[in-house]
């Protein structure tokens, strides 16, 4: 019985936010209550674990996340993405704009969400496309692809940092796993974009030129500046990781405690954030230190929720023991790591959204990670990767995402499922496969 509330709570989910439209936020409330009062547990104590589980998971995430997500606004309204991605085509060479725009993608879609990476970059991806004359379809593909395999994968996007945090899992490591992770996925789209799209003729339409596109943003901001909000959380993160190895490379006096509290996600966060001004000199005003950051906060307000929603369920899920004794009935068939990929792929398929498929998914996982074999700090990133390779499968017409690249690439909505949709299915299952390479050789 157990069991059967658990499916009809994921099926809730599901038909809540895809049938009747309901926002994420409420589907999960709803899901949780359901849980707690269909498992007997008494009213007042499903409110109290709602209500914990909720304050809990926004008191660990919240402010992580709306400093991500402003350095994201920065990064797009300053022209810094841009600039990222200039310095990657002087690297990569103009003859292989599908290369340099896999590659834009990979970058680009660490700090920014990949529907607005997109959009950002649809009209250098045209303008490269009718200067090169390699197909929009190609080079739709390879740029969405690119943009897809981080944002699932990587901090500090929000859905992978929900993903992190709900299964209890080393920011730093899960970061170095995750941007080593995306690699092979990133490749695997790009091949997909090359030998398979590329079977598509399709012109740029309406393109404008990079001399054009530039021109909008009047001087774009340096490398360095464009860079450094991006890489210093990174590695104020991964040097935190490092200190707390048994070891201990950096002792346990002084040194250790400031290099813990600067990596602390929060606070490597709140430098990336200062690192912004950087690139808003000599604009200082009441337009970006306001405005900018206020568009930031409502963009991770919804994230927030929907975060604490399901630290919600998975409150309930805890205190029902539907997730005991789901451990003890799955152990029997050894899923192990592909469990995770299984439930967010189902998860995201049904109902579109990668970050409602990651958050639900980890909530369902953690109390599963002995059962599983994915107990050790370990195990918990692995997982997180799994919930990630998963949360890709597949971006099809429910999910916005799909809708941006056909839309901004002029793909019609055949075309775009067998470039978009079949892409990110290849995309998930290369994932899954590393990750359980991974798993035999790690943990």
């Amino acid at each position: 019985m157990l069991l059967v509330i658990l499916f009809i709570a994921i099926v809730m989910i599901v038909v809540l936010i895809s049938r009747f439209k309901v926002h994420a936020f409420l589907a999960l409330l709803a899901a949780s209550f359901f849980v707690g009062l269909a498992a007997g547990m008494n009213p007042v104590d499903v409110s109290k674990a709602i209500m914990k589980g909720f304050g809990g998971t926004a008191e660990r995430i919240g402010i992580v996340i709306i400093a991500g997500t402003i350095i994201g606004v920065f990064l797009e309204k300053t022209g810094a993405a841009l600039t990222m991605a200039e310095t990657v085509l002087k690297l990569v060479g103009p003859k292989r704009p599908a290369v340099a725009m896999s590659i834009i993608g990979y970058i680009t879609s660490i700090p920014v969400f990949c529907d607005s990476g997109f959009v950002i970059l649809s009209a250098l991806n045209k303008s490269l496309s009718k200067k090169s004359g390699v197909s929009m379809a190609v080079m739709a593909t390879a740029l969405s692809t690119g943009l897809y395999a981080t944002h699932t994968l990587v901090p500090p996007t929000p859905g992978p940092i929900a993903a992190a945090n709900n299964l209890h899992a080393d920011l730093g490591t899960v970061i170095f796993v995750g941007l080593m992770v995306a690699i092979p996925v990133t490749i695997a789209g790009y091949l997909w974009a090359t030998k398979f799209a590329s079977r598509y003729e399709l012109l740029a339409e309406s393109a404008v030129s990079y001399e054009e596109l530039l021109e909008k943003f009047k001087n774009l901001p340096s490398a360095t500046a464009a860079f450094t909000p991006l890489i210093l959380p990174i590695i104020l993160i991964a040097l935190k990781s490092i200190a707390n190895f048994p070891s201990l490379p950096f002792g346990s006096g002084t040194l250790k405690v400031a290099i813990d509290f600067i990596g602390e996600p929060m606070v490597a966060l709140l430098f990336g954030l200062l690192a912004c001004l950087l690139l808003l000199a000599p604009r200082l005003n009441e337009e970006t230190l306001s405005g900018w950051v206020g568009d930031g906060i409502k963009d991770s307000a919804a994230i927030i929720m929907i975060t604490a929603a399901g630290g919600s369920l998975g409150a309930l899920l805890a205190a029902s023991k539907i997730a005991d004794y789901l451990g003890s009935s799955l152990a029997v068939f050894d899923l192990g790591i592909f469990l995770p990929f299984l439930i967010a792929a189902a998860l995201k398929t049904a109902q579109g959204s990668s970050t409602v498929a990651l958050i639900t998914t980890s909530t369902i996982v953690f109390p599963l990670l002995e059962s599983l074999g994915l107990a050790s700090p370990m195990g918990a990133v692995l997982a997180t990767m799994s919930v990630g390779c998963g949360a890709m499968v597949v971006s099809h017409a429910n999910d916005s995402y799909f809708w941006v690249v056909s839309q901004f690439s002029g793909l019609k909505v055949d075309l775009a499922y067998k470039c978009q949709t079949l892409g990110t299915l290849v995309q998930g299952l290369t994932g899954i496969v590393v990750v359980y390479l991974l798993k035999l050789a790690l943990v």
